[in-house]
């Protein structure tokens, strides 16, 4: 479902194009994806992914049938249960290389208050483990796209320090606004009030090469 169909009109939203192999990860209630697939008119490009079982996601997430039963008409490959630090040896997803990794929002579960040093290190750590398993998965001249809250004490979390760390470099940064992206909620994900949305405030999609030199 992954290959591209040369006479397709190329047809694009913000960053992206329907032409790009593009990987979704964590992708909440699967808004952000239906989001681009119906800008292209067509999903089968795009796989999208969560860490949630499909019967979860429903309890969770409101729109999440919805939203499921759309990417299944438009041809998107969706996965349940993919956990962003070992999707490069999923028996599904071995192999595959794509154009375009997005992860908007990382978060670990929340047990702390986000300002402490301990839930910021829990946070750290799946942005380390998602930046290593992403960079086993890109085209030669592929992105991996995180979009992530500037301000303190998100800050805190050295996003491009990470990505360093994986082998990665900084392309560029710019400025996310969610008006970008008809339909896309991004949601809180954990906890009681997991299918609420929440203010993106001030934040930046960090957009990232791999180092030839790996």
């Amino acid at each position: 479902m992954l290959s591209i169909d040369d006479n397709k009109e190329e047809k694009w939203i913000k960053h992206y194009s329907s032409t790009q192999k593009m990987l979704l990860v964590g992708d909440g209630d699967f808004s952000f994806a239906v989001c681009l697939a119906e800008a292209f008119g067509s999903a089968t490009d795009i796989v999208a992914t969560s860490l949630y079982s499909e019967e979860m996601m429903r309890l969770k997430y409101s729109g999440a049938a919805y939203n499921l039963r759309e990417l299944e008409e438009l041809g998107c490959t969706v996965m349940h249960g993919v956990n962003a630090h070992t999707m490069n040896s999923h028996p599904l997803l071995t192999h595959k290389l794509f154009d375009r990794i997005v992860y908007n929002f990382p978060h670990a579960a929340l047990e702390r208050s986000e300002a402490n040093i301990r839930q910021i290190e829990s946070h750290r750590r799946l942005v380390k483990g998602f930046f290593k398993s992403a960079s086993d998965m890109m085209e030669e001249n592929g992105e991996v796209h995180v979009t992530h809250k500037t301000t303190d004490p998100y800050s805190k979390w050295e996003i491009e320090k990470l990505a360093e760390e994986a082998g990665l470099f900084l392309v560029e940064k710019v400025k996310f606004r969610k008006s970008d992206y008809p339909g896309y909620e991004n949601k809180r994900g954990s906890g009681s009030r997991a299918d609420e949305s929440f203010p993106p405030g001030n934040c930046r999609t960090f957009k990232f090469g791999k180092s030839t030199s790996l």
